[in-house]
């Protein structure tokens, strides 16, 4: 494919600090959360004017969905506004328990696993074409998701005891199989569940589940960009040597116990490999295929090449600080690191673990990803007007439709659902457009029914 869909949904944990005697669970504080958005939506799940999906999950999490993306840039874009979303709800939530009575702080946190060792995920989407066999993108995609974890893990301070042991990912030790249709009873790291949310003849999705929750921009881009080229270079034909493991459950959470990178791995056929190793053959397998088809020079491609390529120096090489204000897991690493020996505090003390779990605090100004951009010591690929702007504005894809349907019927206060692909009005006529091309921007059904709300609006 020469273009793509992509998105990402993101489960947040929520937690909550009470001064004084009156408490509330976590799960009261998610339903306090989502009182403004069901003041409006009459509903926890709703369709935004920026064409994402924002709800409550199983759980009590929190749960955004970015619209529709083409752009890998407006996947950055768009996934930076559902943090800053779900900080507008916390705040509203803060006010409205203060008006009650309650003293409290509200934390939202874009990470992966609560104190009790629960996951919680972020789930990555790939429009694919429906023509050809699955098994010929995911024989070689589960490997390369179950080594990605050194360019795109969000790093963990692990502790058990007096323990402690700094994980590349926070995901990997959560996942139980390599396809599966299920997401929680038994997570795999590529869900196959056939919902396109498109033309099911030709289209599927392809569910990603494996990922971390990022918190820094570059390291987001390199989620989405690196499987992007590998999709774009398998569909395109190239042929790519056996990269099947063994066992890639036990592969992922060997990978993510071993920043260096150099941690046998045993291969489905016989042989071992590392996860360095196979990155540099993925990356020269990409490399070749983006510079033929013209990609290598082409941003923000060429961004992607370049850090995928830099930060597999830095492993090898054990020089961290080429890649130090770009990949999370190195991000993060140094931060504690530098703390830990700032203060002579052990690997396990808990105030590391408080400032593990702040890392992935969204708050703007309290959070620290937002302090380390703002020093100079987080770069990113995008600016706050761009992020700004997607909240409120959907990409130029299907997105644009249900934005612009949304913000119609919620202007003139009428009463509608949608799903990604279902516009409709809940009025006698019962008025819906099926959008079933996830490319479309325009659409003239949908501009008419617009024009019905407005000319009913007017009388």
């Amino acid at each position: 494919m020469d273009r793509r869909i992509i998105g990402i949904e993101t489960e947040f944990g929520v937690n909550a600090t009470f001064r004084g005697s009156s408490r509330l669970s976590p799960e009261e504080v998610a339903r306090y959360l989502f009182r403004k958005v069901v003041a409006w939506g009459r509903s926890s799940n709703v369709f935004l004017a920026n064409g994402s999906r924002l709800y409550l999950d199983v759980g009590s999490h929190p749960e955004y969905a970015t619209a529709e993306c083409r752009d890998l840039l407006d996947v950055v874009a768009h996934d930076k506004a559902g943090e800053l979303i779900v900080q507008d709800l916390a705040d509203d939530a803060e006010q409205r328990l203060a008006e009650e009575g309650f003293d409290a702080t509200i934390y939202v946190l874009k990470n992966n696993v609560d104190s009790r060792g629960n996951s919680y995920g972020s789930h990555e989407n790939y429009l694919i074409q429906r023509d050809g066999r699955l098994d010929r993108v995911t024989d070689t995609l589960v490997p390369f998701l179950v080594t990605r974890q050194l360019v795109t893990g969000a790093g963990r301070l692990h502790v058990v005891g007096e323990r402690a042991t700094y994980l590349v990912s926070q995901r990997a030790d959560h996942m139980w199989e390599g396809l599966s249709s299920a997401t929680t009873r038994s997570r795999p790291i590529i869900n196959t569940r056939d919902e396109p949310h498109a033309d099911p003849e030709h289209y599927r999705r392809l569910h990603v589940i494996v990922g971390d929750s990022t918190m820094s921009q570059t390291t987001t881009l390199m989620r989405v960009g690196m499987t992007d080229l590998v999709l774009r270079m398998l569909e395109a034909g190239t042929i790519v040597p056996d990269l099947a493991l063994a066992n890639p459950v036990q592969a992922i959470r060997d990978v993510s116990r071993d920043p260096t990178g150099r941690v046998r791995l045993p291969r489905l056929k016989g042989g071992t490999t590392t996860a360095l190793g196979m990155q540099q053959q993925v990356l020269e397998l990409v490399s070749r295929y983006a510079a033929g088809g013209g990609l290598a020079d082409t941003a923000p491609y060429a961004q992607v090449l370049e850090l995928w390529d830099r930060t597999l120096h830095a492993i090898e090489t054990d020089r961290l600080a080429l890649v130090d204000t770009e990949v999370e897991w190195v991000m993060k690493k140094k931060l504690l690191d530098n703390y830990a020996a700032k203060h002579g505090l052990a690997e396990h003390d808990e105030r590391l673990q408080q400032l593990d779990l702040a890392w992935h605090d969204i708050h703007p100004r309290r959070g620290l990803m937002g302090i380390l951009e703002r020093s100079g010591q987080a770069r990113t690929v995008i600016d706050g007007e761009r992020i700004a702007r997607a909240m409120v504005v959907p990409p130029e894809t299907r997105a644009r439709l249900r934005g612009d349907f949304v913000k119609a019927a919620q202007q003139h206060r009428r009463d509608f659902t949608c799903d990604w692909v279902h516009l409709k009005l809940n009025d006698a006529a019962q008025r819906t457009v099926v959008c079933k091309d996830p490319f479309a921007s325009t659409d003239d059904r949908v501009a008419e029914l617009i024009r019905g709300i407005e000319a009913d609006a007017r009388g």
